[in-house]
């Protein structure tokens, strides 16, 4: 099974994640799959993916293999609202 893997961030500072994280999750995904929601303090996530995906991040996602690709090994950053959460799919 593919997995992505989300660390949150409630600071950035020069495009990085200021530790202390404030949270990690990490979900498995076929189908579209959302994570948990974002902690109240979360405004920047770190996203590694093993697999080939497509990801979606908003307040209630779907990803679809038209959303945003991600190679297996990739690693991005994004800036996230508090709350919402982040879905991903398998892609080729």
């Amino acid at each position: 099974m593919a997995k992505l893997y989300v660390t949150e961030y409630a600071d950035v500072r020069a495009n990085m994640g200021f530790e202390p994280k404030t949270a990690n999750q990490a979900f498995t995904f076929t189908t579209t799959t959302q994570s948990n929601a974002f902690n109240a303090n979360t405004n920047f996530i770190r996203v590694h993916t093993d697999a080939i995906c497509s990801i979606e991040i908003g307040a209630d996602p779907t990803a679809t293999t038209d959303s945003k690709r991600m190679v297996a090994g990739q690693t991005e950053y994004f800036n996230v609202y508090p709350g919402h959460k982040i879905a991903a799919v398998t892609n080729t």
